[in-house]
């Protein structure tokens, strides 16, 4: 067993999670060898094409590492994914086991609670493998650096559902992959802020029955009070201790920018070069805002809200690139304090005056 994530193991049962996403996920629509191979040569050739072109508009250096495409099933998403969790919940779970003080007459039930919780990461996995195109993974170990995952699968669905051109549609998804490559490749000091926000937010997670029974009886409080504006944060916001809470909303900020730039980004570029782009927008909406049973999993999970975050990071890139051109939106990426905040990506223009964009 590997020692990096020998916590991680002892907190996951990650072999259940696998098997239990893999039921989730199902395998697709079905694809031929040749369709196969058709998506795998088409990314190959597209990605690069579209890092160039992304890194052309950006003015954000890609560096020396070509981005590579892997045209891959539903199963290998969710078990590159699965990897992803493990590492990134390595520190958390090294503080779980350092804080158990009762290991014999906690044993038992670490287990019944190691195997619930792969089920429920595996299925939650399972479940967004039906929804994925294509993914640039954060936390890829060093040698995946620049490795873009697309799901052909998902992707050969939707060309088929919706009648796209299959090789405008596939540089399209691609533009976007890319502009979240070209982001971390361009801005060095990114990967390891928000890495870091992450392993601070997990480190501080409150494990003690006692504290989280406090969290939740502030939690009453303050809505009764209206001391807390929650609403767009998730319920989960209202158990947080507030410097959980200043955490939690610079991550919001942080993931509510870069995915707003990578959706700006995809359609400013594609402009002339891809006619049916706006077509491919239209329906991609329509197809993460349906109803019924799905739209309420979604809420539960918090899926819809991310999608209207998204939707006002995109809005924020826009204005403010509308007002001071790329150049001046750039500073953005020069410093970590030039972040914008959660208030600020409502608010562009306080974005702007507070970096000196315009000037």
């Amino acid at each position: 067993m590997d020692t990096m994530t020998l916590a991680a193991e002892r907190l996951v049962d990650w072999r259940i999670g696998a098997t239990a996403g893999s039921r989730v996920a199902g395998s697709g629509p079905h694809l031929t060898g040749i369709q196969r191979a058709g998506l795998a040569e088409d990314f190959a050739e597209l990605v690069p094409k579209a890092e160039s072109m992304v890194a052309a508009f950006t003015n954000l250096d890609p560096g020396d590492r070509r981005a590579r495409a892997w045209a891959m099933t539903r199963d290998e998403w969710l078990r590159a994914n699965l990897r992803a969790f493990e590492r990134v919940l390595e520190p958390f779970a090294q503080k779980v086991f350092a804080e158990q003080r009762t290991p014999e007459r906690t044993a038992a039930l670490g287990e019944v609670r190691r195997k619930t919780l792969g089920v429920q990461i595996g299925g939650l996995l399972g479940y967004l493998s039906h929804r994925v195109l294509g993914q640039y993974d954060l936390f890829a170990p060093p040698d995946d650096e620049g490795v873009l995952y697309f799901v052909g699968p998902n992707v050969a669905g939707v060309e088929r559902k919706y009648g796209f051109p299959e090789r405008d549609f596939r540089l399209w998804i691609s533009l976007h992959e890319v502009a979240h490559r070209v982001q971390f490749a361009g801005v060095p000091w990114l990967r390891g802020h928000l890495s870091g926000l992450v392993d601070s937010y997990l480190s501080s997670v409150e494990l003690d029955p006692k504290r989280v029974m406090e969290s939740l009886k502030r939690a009453i409080r303050e809505v009764r009070t209206g001391d807390v504006e929650w609403r767009g944060l998730g319920w989960i916001f209202l158990m947080m201790t507030p410097q959980q809470r200043d955490m939690f909303q610079r991550m919001q900020a942080v993931m509510s920018l870069l995915e707003g730039h990578g959706n700006f980004v995809m359609n400013a570029v594609a402009g002339d070069q891809i006619p049916a782009a706006s077509t491919f927008r239209q329906r991609l909406h329509e197809r993460r805002n349906r109803g019924g049973v799905e739209k309420a999993f979604q809420k539960a999970i918090g899926f819809d809200s991310k999608v209207r975050q998204y939707d006002t990071g995109e809005r924020f890139v826009a204005e403010v690139v509308g007002r001071v051109g790329m150049g001046g939106f750039n500073l953005v990426w020069e410093r970590e304090s030039n972040l914008p905040t959660l208030e600020e990506i409502a608010r562009p223009d306080a974005w702007v005056a507070r970096v000196g964009a315009a000037s």
